[in-house]
């Protein structure tokens, strides 16, 4: 089964939706709202599970040579402490990759590189759909209107087309958290190649990158919409006292590299991924907090799923059928865990809690603290062919 597609939204998962589709024999137009593609980003780590995404949508092996693998690391507590290690070299003989580290901007770069210019289509926003034929959908954009079998809805957490499919629910809401994060302007010296520290109601990690910079985040508890006249100062006063490298990473930024946005997520799930001939897609269908790094990784596993689906279904109706049922269980079920995960981690500020969960986690096994990781990262696509 072939056909036309139009994929809303220019993203990570956008962009794997659209190379998997092209890669099954479809015709694909990705329009993105903004004007100007700027890269903008600071880091990510991507699991095995979205590596092996990349791979069946075509970019692995250009994602790979790109990104630094994370052996080295673990979390921490303010004043220097170990709490756990990670051991990245158990991750890659279990699952054959470690988690590895890469700029977003260089992550976007690959993904649009390996379609065709002519597939993208920028600065046109989507505000509503064309739904009267059961056959197509209409997508209106600037004057005219895309016709297409099919669409991608993965236009981000505050989606205007899953508002369009499902009215009645509430949309994303504001998980109780704030990050701020940087890529650092040149080569820092980290001993590690991921750390996270975790305070009272703050979290403090890095991720080194291939060229020796580093990108480092700030996720804090903190009232929806509060921002700074000054963020990184406000960053070095919060943190100044905690262990080396923050106060490097921190010296090591220039302040208008600092991004800040609140952390909104979907408390109530989706009651499907799909509407007719749409699929929702990465944050659109699942918004999680970032407390697992899955976020994009499930993303990842939508585009490759979705794919697979087209590919081995007669119909689009039944492939997007497979596709809800595939993908919305795990989906949810790692959103869910990301949300236990940063109410046990990053959030936690009772002195006393704190205590219990850092004496935990200091007497457990480093194996267990492997298997939490592996419960998630642990999957394979299927076949697109």
């Amino acid at each position: 089964m072939g056909g036309t597609a139009v994929v809303v939204g220019g993203g990570i998962g956008g962009l794997a939706a659209a190379l998997g589709l092209r890669r099954i024999g479809w015709e694909v137009r990705v329009v993105e709202r903004a004007a100007v593609l700027a890269d903008a980003g600071a880091g990510i780590s991507l699991h095995a599970n979205g590596l092996r995404a990349l791979d069946a949508v075509g970019v692995g092996q250009e994602v790979r040579a790109a990104a630094r693998p994370q052996y080295t690391g673990g979390t921490r507590t303010p004043d220097g402490r170990w709490l756990s290690r990670m051991d990245g070299r158990l991750l890659e003989r279990e699952l054959g990759s470690p988690i590895v580290g890469i700029p977003r901007a260089v992550l976007h770069r690959l993904l649009r590189s390996a379609l065709p210019a002519e597939c993208l289509l920028v600065g046109a926003t989507v505000r509503t759909l064309d739904l009267s034929d059961p056959d197509r959908v209409g997508v209106p954009v600037g004057d005219g209107v895309l016709d297409a079998d099919l669409v991608v809805a993965a236009d981000g957490v505050h989606s205007r087309l899953r508002g369009l499919l499902f009215p009645d629910h509430p949309g994303a809401v504001y998980g109780g958290s704030t990050v701020l994060r940087a890529v650092t302007e040149d080569p820092v010296e980290v001993r590690t190649d991921f750390e996270l520290t975790w305070g009272a109601g703050a979290e403090f990690g890095h991720i080194g990158f291939t060229d020796g910079r580093a990108e480092w985040h700030a996720v804090l508890n903190a009232p929806a919409g509060v921002r700074h006249t000054d963020p990184l100062g406000m960053l070095r006063g919060r943190f100044g006292g905690w262990h080396e490298p923050i106060p490097t990473l921190l010296a090591a930024t220039r302040p208008e590299a600092v991004l800040h946005h609140d952390i909104h997520e979907l408390v109530t799930p989706l009651p499907s991924f799909a509407a007719g001939r749409v699929a929702l897609l990465g944050d659109a269908a699942h918004a999680m907090t970032p407390h697992l790094g899955q976020g994009a990784c499930q993303a990842l596993e939508d585009a490759a799923t979705l794919a697979a689906a087209l590919a081995g279904e007669p119909t689009v109706g039944a492939a997007l059928t497979r596709y809800d049922a595939e993908r919305r269980p795990r989906a949810q079920s790692v959103a869910r865990a990301a949300r236990q995960a940063g109410r046990m981690g990053q959030q936690l500020s009772h002195p006393l809690a704190l205590a219990v969960r850092n004496t935990g986690l200091r007497l457990a096994p480093s194996r267990a603290t492997m298997r939490a990781i592996l419960r998630h990262a642990d999957w394979t696509p299927p076949s697109l062919v």
